[in-house]
C-alpha cells in the first residue's frame, strides 16, 4: 500500500512504516523540526499541525490515515491569517520558554480560520494546548490581536 499526501504543498508518497506517527515523519524523514514532541499521547499540543485546515496532534495520527490529505506545519505558514498570528505573537511577546509555541500558533491559526472574531470563551474552548510557562493570558491577547490584524482591513 502506498499513500500520498502533501506537506506544506510538497507531494509525498510513503509505502513503508505506515504505522509511524506523522510527528516522526515530519521531524526524522523530511527534517521539519518546528513541530515539537511534547507528551506523545495527544494531550499537550506541542505537536499540533494542520490537516486539511484543521488543527490535529501529529503524535497521535499515523501515516496510513493521511492518504489524500494536506498537512501544513509551522514552516508552511504563509497566508494572511497565519502571518497575522505570527506578527501578533511577536508584538505581544507571547513566548516564555517557547517550546509549545509552534503548536499554539498552529492551533490559533486554525481557530481564526474557523472563527475570525473569537470571544475569550471561544479561545478558552478551542485552545487546549498546554503551556508549562502559563502564557495563556498573552496567548489570548495575541489571538485577539491577530484577529484584528487579519480581518480588520478586509
Amino acid at each position: 500500500m502506498t499513500i500520498s499526501f502533501t506537506v506544506n504543498g510538497v507531494a509525498h508518497k510513503v509505502s513503508e512504516q505506515l504505522d509511524m506517527p506523522l510527528l516522526w515523519y515530519l521531524r526524522d524523514h523530511i527534517d521539519l523540526k518546528g513541530t515539537k514532541f511534547g507528551c506523545g499521547i495527544g494531550q499537550c499540543g506541542a505537536c499540533t499541525v494542520h490537516m486539511d485546515g484543521h488543527a490535529i496532534r501529529s503524535c497521535s495520527i499515523t501515516l496510513n490515515l493521511l492518504d489524500g490529505k494536506e498537512i501544513k506545519t509551522i514552516e508552511g505558514l504563509s497566508d494572511k491569517v497565519e502571518q497575522a498570528v505570527q506578527a501578533a505573537w511577536k508584538k505581544i511577546d507571547v513566548p516564555q520558554c517557547g517550546y509549545c509555541q509552534s503548536g499554539q500558533i498552529m492551533a490559533a491559526s486554525a481557530l481564526l480560520r474557523q472563527n475570525p472574531k473569537p470571544t475569550d470563551e471561544d479561545i478558552n474552548n478551542a485552545m487546549t494546548n498546554i503551556c508549562r510557562c502559563g502564557t495563556y493570558v498573552r496567548i489570548r491577547r495575541a489571538i485577539h490581536e491577530a484577529s484584528d490584524l487579519a480581518y480588520e482591513a478586509s
